[in-house]
């Protein structure tokens, strides 16, 4: 798979305008500034492919790229405090809308600054989807931030608060090192494989 070869397809700020999927979808999720436009160049080995704000709030659209057979979907980031109430509805809506609707869904990674403890809005996305029995995968973002025996500790405390813990795939991963980038790779290409 050429992930220099991913493409901005295009972007839609609710949830009614989306087409349905015609093809199997990987989607990213996050808590503003959590690092997924930083994550997505880093995947797809480009500069600017998704937009990469000092601000968080800045992705207030899902936003889809095509990759060869797949196409990989960027959710709007949430738990971001200084924006309108009806900008959080709006913003909630279109990522409950997509999570929920009947889409050929076939991973989420869903983003965690390692750096910190979960939030109380990524605890709740993470139950939403083992509710919802959505698969996904959790990364850990801004890796590089952290000690050696920071991150033992962190991935160590993980255990306690993550639901089902032992039972989910945990990637560290640095857009400055490049850690992680691999095995995110890997795991995209192994469900765009079950499509061919």
């Amino acid at each position: 798979m050429n992930f220099n070869k991913a493409e901005f397809l295009t972007s839609y700020g609710k949830f009614s305008q989306i087409p349905e999927s015609d093809r199997i979808e990987i989607a990213f999720s996050g808590r503003s500034n959590v690092g997924k436009s930083s994550l997505i160049n880093k995947i797809f080995n480009r500069k600017s492919l998704a937009r990469v704000s000092a601000t968080p709030g800045k992705t207030v659209t899902i936003n889809f790229y095509s990759l060869e057979n797949i196409h990989i979907v960027d959710l709007p980031g949430y738990g971001y405090a200084k924006v309108a109430k009806t900008e959080k509805k709006r913003w909630a809506g279109l990522i409950e809308g997509y999570l929920q609707a009947d889409r050929d869904l076939g991973l989420v990674f869903q983003l965690v600054d390692f750096r910190h403890p979960p939030t109380a809005d990524d605890i709740h996305m993470i139950n939403f989807l083992i509710d919802s029995e959505i698969p996904f995968v959790i990364v850990l973002t801004k890796a590089d931030k952290l000690k050696k025996t920071q991150r033992e500790a962190r991935m160590e405390s993980l255990q306690n608060e993550l639901p089902c813990a032992d039972q989910i795939t945990v990637i560290p991963f640095s857009a400055e090192t490049g850690e992680g980038v691999e095995e995110i790779r890997g795991i995209i290409e192994d469900i765009a494989g079950e499509e061919q």
